[in-house]
């Protein structure tokens, strides 16, 4: 169980466009991971916009935001397409 405080564990996941993406390409950055249970559902749809209306600020804040969920990377890229997504997805 992790604590406030902890390293996150070593993470190694496919993003939309099926790249390995691993949370060590972002050490000594900041990284919001956000979970979420399944593409394109009301609450996980409202969730992604609001990430994505605030990529921008995220950006400049120098913040990288990662969404999880046990999509496949196929379900991601209509989920991305459909929405406009900002947001790194990965399966």
């Amino acid at each position: 169980m992790l604590k406030t405080g902890d390293m996150a564990p070593a993470i190694e996941l496919p993003d939309t466009d099926m790249n390995p993406r691993s949370l060590a390409e972002f050490a000594g950055s900041w990284v919001v991971v956000y979970f979420y249970p399944k593409d394109d559902t009301p609450g996980c749809t409202i969730q992604a916009n609001e990430f994505t209306d605030l990529s921008e600020e995220y950006a400049e804040a120098g913040i990288t935001v990662l969404g999880i969920s046990a999509d496949d990377c196929f379900s991601h890229q209509a989920f991305r397409q459909k929405f406009g997504l900002k947001v790194i997805l990965l399966a």
